[in-house]
C-alpha cells in the first residue's frame, strides 16, 4: 500500500508531500532516482536504502537525506519498503537541517548524523503511529517546529528558485540575476549555500522535469522535436543529450514501459522521478515515471483530507 500525504498550510512552500510505503508497495529492489529538484527524507521503519556506486555500495541507514542531483542515482533497498518519504523544496531543507546544500548535493547521507536524536526520535513516532493519517500529522507537526526554530533562507534565492520553478527552467540565468538586482556570481555563491546546484544546472533540471511530465502523460502524441521546443531545449539533439545525462537513458525509456538494466550492479533498476508541486496532491503515484499510474502498486483506498476535501489513491 502507497499513501500520499499533503502537507498542512504553515508548511507550504518548504514541504512539497508525503508519501507511506506500506511492505506490501510494489517497488524494485533497485531504483534509478533522477535530477529533479526535491530534497528527500526518507524515515525506514525497518531496513535502509544504500547508495550504489562502481566499487559498489556506498552507505546504507533507515534515515537518509537526498540531496539535490544532476545526475543518476542508483539505490538499493535492503529490505521490504516500509516508511515515509517527505519531499522537501531546497529553502525548506536549508531551515530544517541546519547545513549547506552543497554538502548534500549528489549524495545520500545519513539523517542522524545531521539531526542526531531528533531523527531517530522522529522515527520512532511515526513507526507507533496507528495510521498514515496520524504520521502525516505527526510530520506536520515536527516539521513545523524545524522551520519555525531553523534558519532563515535568503529571500533572493527563494524567489530566484521560485522564479526558475515558474518558468520550467526557461528565464537565462543572466536575465533572472538582473531582474533580482544582484550580479550573476554572487546569485551563483548563494545557491551554492541554500540549494546545492547552480542556478544554471537548476534551470536544467526544471527543463527536464517539464519533458519528462510531457513524455510521461498518458495518450502524449507530440514528438520529441515538439517536446524539445515547448521546454526550451535548442532542438531535439540537445533534449536527448540532457536526458542521457541526466537520466542515463534516452527520452524514449522513460515512455516504453520496460525495466531498465543496471550496469553497475547488473540488477534491474527503474527511473524514478520525485513528484512535482502539483502532483504531490494529485490522487496518483507518479514516482515511476515508466509504469503506467495504476501499476505502480497501489492497493487499496487511503485517503487524507486537504482543505475539506479527499484525496483517494486508485485501487
Amino acid at each position: 500500500m502507497i499513501a500520499v500525504g499533503v502537507p498542512g498550510a504553515a508548511l507550504a512552500g518548504s514541504v512539497l508531500g508525503y508519501v507511506g510505503f506500506g511492505t506490501e508497495a510494489a517497488l524494485p529492489e533497485v531504483q534509478r532516482i533522477l535530477p529533479v529538484g526535491t530534497v528527500m527524507l526518507v524515515l525506514a521503519f525497518g531496513t535502509g536504502s544504500r547508495q550504489l556506486g562502481p566499487a559498489g555500495a556506498l552507505n546504507a541507514s533507515p534515515l537518509c537525506v537526498i540531496g539535490l542531483h544532476d545526475h543518476p542515482t542508483l539505490v538499493e533497498h535492503t529490505g521490504p519498503p516500509n516508511g515515509v518519504g517527505v519531499g522537501l523544496t531546497p529553502h525548506g531543507a536549508y531551515t530544517m537541517l541546519g547545513v549547506a546544500l552543497r554538502e548534500l548535493s549528489n549524495t545520500i547521507t545519513d539523517l542522524a548524523d545531521l539531526l542526531g536524536d531528533r531523527a531517530w526520535w522522529l522515527q520512532e513516532q511515526l513507526r507507533r503511529a496507528p495510521t498514515w493519517e496520524a504520521r502525516f500529522t505527526m510530520l506536520d507537526r515536527t516539521l513545523g517546529h524545524w522551520l519555525q526554530y531553523g534558519r532563515t533562507p535568503d529571500t533572493l534565492v527563494v524567489h530566484a528558485w521560485q522564479r526558475l520553478r515558474q518558468t520550467v527552467g526557461r528565464l537565462p540565468i543572466g536575465e533572472l540575476a538582473r531582474e533580482l538586482g544582484c550580479s550573476r556570481r554572487h546569485l551563483e555563491r548563494r545557491f551554492s549555500e541554500q540549494v546545492g546546484l547552480p542556478p544554471k544546472t537548476v534551470a536544467r533540471v526544471w527543463r527536464f522535469k517539464h519533458a519528462a511530465s510531457m513524455l510521461s502523460t498518458p495518450g502524449e502524441t507530440r514528438s520529441l522535436s515538439e517536446i524539445a521546443y515547448l521546454c526550451g531545449y535548442s532542438d531535439q539533439a540537445h533534449l536527448n543529450h540532457d536526458f542521457r545525462a541526466l537520466t542515463g537513458c534516452p527520452p524514449s525509456q522513460l515512455t516504453d514501459h520496460r525495466t531498465l538494466g543496471s550496469q553497475e550492479t547488473g540488477a534491474s533498476s527503474q527511473p524514478v522521478v520525485a513528484l512535482t508541486d502539483g502532483e504531490w496532491s494529485r490522487p496518483r503515484y507518479a514516482w515511476l515515471v515508466d509504469a503506467p499510474p495504476r501499476t505502480a502498486g497501489c492497493r487499496g483506498p487511503v485517503r487524507r483530507t486537504v482543505t475539506g476535501r479527499p484525496v483517494t489513491m486508485p485501487s
